[in-house]
């Protein structure tokens, strides 16, 4: 890793702040040269997918997407007992990797999402996701770790930032690239199973305590893309560490691998319970005094895709994608919008993304495996 300058360097993790700033980084070219504003339309052939480099490409302002190949000792964050908080994440990234002492600052404000698995027309299984938000700088995030399965994930930049005093374009691409891997939202691997983290509005948190190594909300989803294959597998995972929700935020997790298991994991007196869903919003679905706390907003996104998926057995890609776009937050004249959506293809590793509400503009990525 690069080491010039980095003793000045402080990274302030935000979940969920007030608002995003423009990314002042994120530009880049692709490996012919060519500039990275390469978007699919809906008429054109998806087969050709979006290169990337170390260098973050700008897709469009606000959207940005960049490669990792090699080591980002995620094995020797487990190993050392992973981390309690975002701020000791953060603080094991800059010693570890950056050489770098870690100033961290926090606030928060919470998100909504919405997230679907149903079987695929052309065979196998889609999985797709929206994540509302204020307008905030998004990343795109292809890993192709050292030791683990490569992934295309999804990270909020909003929630990466430096500390004080230190001018944002001191933040490197290899820098904000690192803390990205540990910042996942949402994301698929390459065997086809895939993550989202969705936010419960709930006084209650996670904040496991046994003799089990920890793990926040985020790097849980990185453990995830990087170990799993299966959702049976991505469950015993969760069951090895003591989760501890971000900024002491309630959360669950869609997990939905390439045969179609789909399930919500959610933590009730700080107790894992996993509910087979093929749908998650923003409320509890596990059975208990706990069912059905949420806001009222996501029962209604939640019907809104329960009814899509009782009318259709099947759905392709465009299909998956005008659900997303039924429940996108357009619909319900709200100050926040949905910053992405996604459509991940579990069998040929795909990834199509679209970027505040335009479903006429898709990006598309593929997982070389």
């Amino acid at each position: 890793m690069k080491k010039a300058l980095l003793w000045m360097m402080a990274i302030l993790i935000m979940i969920g702040s007030t608002g995003c700033g423009n990314s002042e980084n994120a530009k880049g070219e692709t490996q012919d040269g060519e500039s990275a504003n390469h978007t699919a339309t809906e008429n054109e052939n998806m087969s050709d997918y979006i290169s990337l480099t170390s260098q973050i490409n700008e897709l469009e302002s606000g959207l940005s997407a960049v490669r990792f190949d090699g080591d980002y000792a995620f094995d020797l964050f487990l190993e050392q007992g992973g981390a309690e908080s975002d701020q000791d994440v953060f603080r094991f990234i800059s010693q570890t990797l950056l050489s770098a002492n870690a100033d961290l600052q926090m606030r928060a404000e919470g998100f909504g999402c919405s997230t679907i698995s149903i079987q695929n027309t052309d065979g196998g299984y889609l999985f797709g996701r929206n994540f509302d938000w204020q307008n905030c700088d998004a990343l795109i995030v292809a890993s192709y770790p050292k030791d683990g399965y490569a992934s295309i994930s999804t990270v909020n930049l909003g929630f990466i930032r430096q500390g004080a005093g230190i001018a944002s374009s001191m933040l490197t691409d290899e820098i904000l690239t690192v803390a990205a891997l540990y910042a996942p939202l949402d994301g698929m691997n390459e065997k086809g199973l895939c993550v989202s983290v969705n936010m419960i509005e709930d006084n209650a948190t996670i904040q496991q305590d046994t003799e089990k190594a920890d793990i926040t909300t985020t790097t849980a989803i990185r453990l995830l893309l990087d170990k799993a294959a299966t959702t049976d597998e991505a469950l015993e995972l969760l069951g090895q560490y003591d989760l501890h929700a971000s900024m002491n935020f309630m959360v669950h997790f869609a997990i939905a691998d390439s045969t179609g298991k789909s399930v919500a994991v959610e933590y009730i007196d700080n107790e894992m319970v996993v509910t087979d869903t093929p749908i998650l919003t923003n409320f509890y679905l596990a059975a208990g005094e706990k069912q059905g706390i949420g806001t009222s907003q996501s029962h209604e996104r939640f019907d809104i895709l329960n009814d899509a998926i009782s009318n259709h057995a099947t759905m392709d890609k465009e299909e998956v994608k005008d659900t997303l776009d039924s429940v996108s937050k357009d619909n319900f004249n709200e100050f926040e919008s949905t910053e992405w959506s996604v459509v991940f293809n579990q069998s040929d590793y795909t990834a199509t993304y679209y970027h505040r509400e335009n479903y006429e503009t898709a990006y598309a990525f593929k997982i070389e495996t």
